[in-house]
């Protein structure tokens, strides 16, 4: 295993065109179908990042600011974001395209952690982040604290619970 990967080498990119058997009862794409699509996509991330299996064990709040409709080209835009030990957290962009008109909407963008896993399933160590553009690394600085974040809400919670 290398000992630092860039961002740029876990990009992936997804899409896949909108089609009726994803409708929901409104007629548009069901947000199920895009949780789907999202965690695919992160999760390819992440085992580009650390060449080796994943698990989701998070996913940051997901609002939809605009339907998908059928029809629609959805691209999921995914990279890495964050790395720990263990632990990736990935950075899914969602974009919704009119094929006929070419108009393109920023319909959500979703944060998920995943946990590298060795060839006996426990976790294992992943390369470090390296961010090469000011971007990244003001990425890289945001995706450390949400990850600051997420493990105080786990000891907040984990101190709630009744024993």
């Amino acid at each position: 295993m290398r000992e630092s990967r860039t961002v740029a080498e876990s990009r992936v990119t997804l899409s896949q065109l909108m089609q009726p058997q994803f409708a929901n009862l409104m007629g548009t794409v069901h947000g199920g179908w895009i949780m789907k699509l999202v965690d695919e996509a992160g999760g390819l991330s992440a085992i580009r990042h650390a060449q080796s299996q994943v698990v989701t064990v998070a996913i940051d709040q997901m609002t939809f600011h605009s339907p998908i409709r059928i029809g629609d080209l959805v691209t999921l835009e995914a990279e890495v974001t964050y790395v720990g030990n263990s632990s990736i957290e990935t950075r899914i962009r969602v974009i919704a395209e009119d094929p006929r008109s070419g108009e393109r909407t920023h319909t959500n963008t979703a944060y998920l952690v995943y946990v590298a896993l060795d060839s006996s399933g426990g976790p294992t160590r992943v390369p470090r982040l390296i961010g090469e553009t000011e971007a990244e690394r003001h990425r890289i600085e945001r995706g450390e604290q949400r990850q600051a974040d997420r493990l105080a809400r786990m000891r907040s919670d984990a101190e709630g619970v009744v024993q």
